[in-house]
């Protein structure tokens, strides 16, 4: 994984998913912006892929980014826009470069 702010050449979206009411009362589902931020990323090699059981065909990534209150409310059930692609997010921690400095987020993107 790069080290440092400069290696964050990247810039992702996180989207999180609401749930509002229209004018008659009926359930409007969409994923508003949370934050745009600039990420590191780093693909998941096919071992770690095989080892997560991941063989379908997606694309499996890790996206750096720095540590902050708003990427810290980052959850699973959050998703990611970047590159044109909708990426899930399945896991959040903190990485071992300082503590509380960045979060390693994995995501995956179905591929096509």
């Amino acid at each position: 994984m790069p080290r440092g702010a400069g290696q964050l050449d990247r810039r992702i979206t996180i989207q999180r998913y609401t749930s509002t009411q229209d004018s008659f009362g009926g359930d409007v589902q969409t994923w508003t912006n949370l934050t745009t931020i600039s990420a590191a990323r780093m693909d998941v090699n096919d071992s770690e892929r095989l080892a997560a059981e991941q063989v379908n065909s997606s694309l499996m990534s890790r996206f750096k980014v720095r540590s902050s209150i708003t990427t810290r409310s980052i959850t699973p059930s959050d998703r990611i826009s970047y590159d044109g692609g909708i990426w899930d997010i399945h896991g959040i921690k903190e990485t071992k470069e300082g503590r509380k400095r960045f979060l390693e987020i994995t995501a995956a993107a179905q591929s096509d």
